[in-house]
């Protein structure tokens, strides 16, 4: 059998579920488990450091300690250091250390992955310079991550393995049984029916703020997961601003549907009550997770976030699909959101459009669809002119300021192609 890395083709699909009451209280245990397996990793490597650090120190300082109980003390970090050195070795010992995490409603792949991402975050840390691990505190939303296993020697499908689709409506998952779905995609529901060899990985299960419950699930297939979109011979330039979401090259543009703005003074006040309930609980030294009426409002002020988000993701996926199956080659200007959102007075409408999940949208649906993508460098995009190539401040023509807004109004004589800058 082939491994997910070796196949051609690599889907994702998000589904929404609807776990019982039983399942709901195994997912949340599952979750509990890996979220304790993850930060006793994170705690054991912490004092390992420290302990290591005061030693290192004693051993440079070769004199007896003054207090003999600092003499225990050393003794007993040297045991600690140990102790927890054995712990960390394999995967199972800690699995082993504690009872409650061999209780057979949790699963064992669950656990593996807790540990997986603990090392994945390391190696973040020292490739790509985050922050070292930390502790996973307790959130409302959640989620944890497992695998689907096959039987050797046998070729995968979305029905054979310990995660697998039952039909359209139903899906399998390690330790929950069958839980209902809200609905396959068509582009999924084909290749269960027509029985494409199709291998599942990773599946997350994630609970989000407002209680509802998802399926991620990631695909591997030598066979493509999508058709090849007919060539229409055009091509196109966008550029993303504030003002419009997008003006292409053909003058076109799209609105900005400012979603956020929309909804917010709805959001300000559902969050004002919060913070009211917040402080009356709080007063009454009642824990948050305890008071009846914060949780209520909490969902209330989720869902509402939530509802922006999904306006936000329909209007992201339209507009991207269209784009990509109306133009062989897209062109988008390479946006660095993280610099960006600098500007404090532009961040909150920079954070509303979404210009980074609508060019990560363009990137895996070209892929996808045999189309073409590319981003181009930022620099001299908007001094620029599309037509001779000429840039604005060099050659005696006029530099394009902030203040210049009517841009069909602006005339620059010593362009090469002796128009206006469009």
């Amino acid at each position: 059998m082939e491994r997910m890395s070796s196949l051609a083709y690599y889907f994702g699909i998000k589904l929404r579920f609807y776990p019982s009451s039983k399942q709901k209280k195994i997912i949340k245990l599952n979750y509990d488990a890996q979220r304790f397996v993850y930060n006793s990793y994170v705690g054991c490597n912490r004092t390992n450091y420290h302990a290591r650090r005061f030693l290192a120190v004693k051993q440079i300082n070769a004199m007896p300690f003054a207090f003999p109980i600092l003499n225990d003390y050393e003794a007993k970090l040297a045991e600690t250091v140990v102790a927890n050195d054995e712990l960390l070795a394999k995967p199972k010992n800690i699995r082993d250390a504690y009872s409650f995490l061999r209780v057979k409603e949790i699963d064992s792949l669950a656990l593996a992955n807790a540990i997986q991402n603990y090392r994945k975050a390391w190696n973040n840390y020292r490739k790509i310079g985050h922050g070292i691990p930390i502790f996973h505190k307790k959130r409302s939303d959640w989620s944890y991550q497992t695998n689907c296993q096959y039987p050797k020697q046998k070729e995968a499908y979305l029905d054979n393995g310990t995660a697998k689709f039952i039909d359209a409506k139903h899906v399998k998952l390690p330790k929950l049984g069958v839980i209902r779905i809200a609905g396959l995609r068509k582009l999924i529901k084909d290749r269960l029916l027509k029985h494409v060899p199709t291998r599942i990985g990773t599946v997350t299960i994630k609970k989000t703020a407002d209680d509802q419950f998802y399926l991620s699930m990631q695909l591997g297939s030598d066979i493509a997961f999508a058709q090849k979109l007919p060539k229409t011979q055009s091509q196109i330039g966008i550029d993303l601003n504030l003002e419009n979401f997008l003006t292409d090259s053909n003058g076109a543009m799209v609105a900005n549907p400012c979603f956020y703005r929309q909804a917010k003074k709805k959001l300000a006040h559902a969050q004002r009550v919060l913070s009211r309930r917040q402080r009356r609980a709080k007063q009454e030294g009642r824990n948050l997770w305890m008071a009846k009426n914060y949780q209520k409002q909490r969902l209330a002020v989720a869902k509402l976030h939530d509802k922006i988000r999904r306006q936000r993701e329909d209007f992201l996926q339209v507009l991207s699909t269209a784009l990509i199956k109306k133009h062989d080659l897209v062109v988008a200007e390479e946006l660095r959101s993280k610099n960006l959102l600098k500007n404090h007075a532009l961040s909150q409408a920079i954070s509303d459009v979404g210009w980074r999940r609508f060019l990560n949208m363009l990137a895996y649906k070209a892929k996808l669809y045999d189309k073409e993508f590319i981003t181009i460098d930022p620099k001299y995009t908007t001094q620029r002119c599309h037509q001779c190539g000429t840039i604005m401040g060099q050659n005696g023509c006029r530099k394009l300021k902030l203040k210049d807004r009517e841009l069909s109004d602006l005339s620059y004589s010593r362009l090469e192609c002796g128009g206006k800058y469009s």
